[in-house]
């Protein structure tokens, strides 16, 4: 497996090490720096506003890059996080060795690293966000024997000055070519850089949203990743939109992953995949059928599924693409291969079928290991949450299906096979609960389960609090009752949440 990893990978710093970066030591990024003279280091880390902040080092000596390397820096925890109050403030900041990356935007040579905080007793920040992943994968380790995979689905607008030639149609983008989608050659460098930076990449397309306004085009887009451990997983997300923007300035173009910007036309989601594991091999279907285990994990995301917009939804506006006719979720229920539902189990190449063949003539009959390939989505997130508390939250409701005594009885009732926005069906989908739709709501649905959150020590109460108050200080339980019957109170409210997270 390592092997095929670094067969074609483009990360420099994975490449000339030929090791996978799991496997990094301070001994080696030390001879990456001297052997490519770096003489300029980033530590990255994300802020409570789910942006990457930086803090720069310029390598005089040896002694001092050890020194950093070692003992990481301090910061002003206050004022990052809201949690943390400016009378006991600060915070370490250490460089985790497996996240090294060439920044793809610097005009020297500049070694960039994700970090971890740590509190003034050297322990790991209970409430980081970080944090709050690991312990949440390593709970699901102990607890269930399973490891916790999972990949992003990242969408965004691309907006620049309109082009007349070959219009598109409008939301009908869905995987369009050039030269009806013109943002195809912004999209491959973006996912070049992602790539060099260490993201693990399924695919990038055209998405469904595209629409022309004052002069200016808007074009969706989507990179999605592969099934990785969580933790990369948020990691590979933090890092793509940030390279998304910066590339996007450099170009002269606008980006925005807000999860909406006008009414009528597509928003843009974040949807996660989820794969769980044991002992290496995929636990997701039995016999070629989603397995017992996955129906228990899928439950146990259902019930606490109005609660995890709290970590997936943070802003106003998340809440004006939760409703229907929007391919945005609002019942909490799922389904195989339903876009209208809040969990879709997508196809898996569980049939031990082999299409190759069947496609390519010439190509000999051969069936190869799919198993690995099932996932199952959940489909409310958007680009305000933060990965780490999304992510996190997610592998605590299915450690709470998977213990739950009911949980297949909860997963047969809240299964559907039909669209959920056909008012048709209104009759058969009236029993199903309802996703939150304020921060207001949200913040109440977190509350009312934060024992969930909390148990085993993953979520600290500290960060629970913080999330609600957070949440509850928008006072937006009455908004979309007010911007429907005033609308021209939404432009004002799109552009203040314009680049969020």
């Amino acid at each position: 497996m390592d092997d095929e990893y670094l067969q074609f990978n483009i990360n420099p710093v994975v490449a000339q090490l030929h090791k996978h970066p799991c496997d990094f030591t301070m001994d080696d990024i030390i001879r990456f720096i001297r052997e490519n003279d770096v003489h300029f280091i980033n530590f990255m880390y994300p802020g409570g506003d789910g942006r990457l902040k930086t803090l720069s080092f310029v390598i005089t000596n040896m002694a001092y890059l050890k020194s950093i390397l070692t003992c990481g820096e301090r910061v002003d925890g206050s004022s990052l996080f809201d949690f943390i109050t400016a009378s006991n403030s600060d915070l370490y900041v250490l460089p985790r060795f497996s996240t090294a990356f060439l920044s793809p935007f610097a005009e020297e040579p500049t070694l960039c690293m994700l970090c971890s905080f740590f509190d003034k007793d050297g322990r790991p920040l209970e409430s980081a966000p970080e944090w709050t992943l690991c312990k949440a994968v390593r709970t699901m380790k102990e607890r269930a024997g399973i490891d916790f995979h999972a990949m992003g689905e990242l969408e965004f607008y691309v907006i620049k000055p309109i082009e007349e030639a070959y219009p598109a149609r409008e939301q009908h983008g869905y995987h369009e070519s050039s030269p009806y989608a013109k943002d195809g050659d912004f999209r491959l460098r973006c996912m070049e850089y992602i790539a060099k930076a260490g993201g693990i990449i399924k695919y990038g397309h055209s998405e469904v949203g595209n629409f022309v306004r004052d002069g200016l085009m808007y074009e969706q887009n989507e990179i999605e990743f592969l099934p990785v451990p969580a933790l990369l997983a948020a990691d590979e997300l933090l890092i793509a939109k940030w390279v998304i923007r910066n590339l996007g300035y450099r170009e002269g173009c606008n980006v925005t992953f807000a999860p909406k910007i006008t009414t009528g036309e597509a928003g843009s989601g974040l949807h996660f995949h989820i794969r769980l594991m044991k002992d290496g091999r995929s636990v997701m279907n039995e016999n070629g059928h989603l397995s017992e285990l996955s129906r228990k994990a899928i439950a146990g995301l259902l019930d606490v599924a109005p609660a995890l917009t709290a970590f997936g939804n943070k802003i106003p506006t998340s809440y004006f693409r939760l409703v229907p006719h929007q391919e945005a979720p609002t019942n909490v229920c799922w389904g195989d291969r339903n876009r209208s539902a809040l969990i879709r189990v997508p196809l898996g190449w569980s049939k031990g079928v082999d299409m190759c063949s069947e496609a390519n003539p010439k190509e000999a009959s051969h069936l190869v290991d799919t198993s690995d390939k099932q996932t199952f989505e959940i489909r409310s997130a958007d680009g305000s949450a933060d990965p780490y508390q999304m992510l996190a939250g997610i592998c605590v409701g299915c450690l709470h299906g998977l213990e739950m005594p009911n949980a297949l009885k909860l997963a047969d009732e809240t299964y559907v096979d039909v669209n959920i926005h056909d008012e048709r069906n209104n009759d058969r989908l009236r029993h199903l609960k309802q996703l939150p739709d304020s921060c207001a709501a949200s913040a109440d649905c977190l509350n009312s389960q934060r024992g969930v959150f909390e148990r085993y020590g993953v979520f600290s109460t500290k960060m629970i609090d913080a999330v609600i108050n957070e949440l509850m200080a928008y006072n937006d339980r009455q908004l979309r009752r007010i911007t429907g019957e005033h609308p021209e109170d939404i432009p004002p409210l799109v552009e203040k949440f314009f680049h969020c997270g």
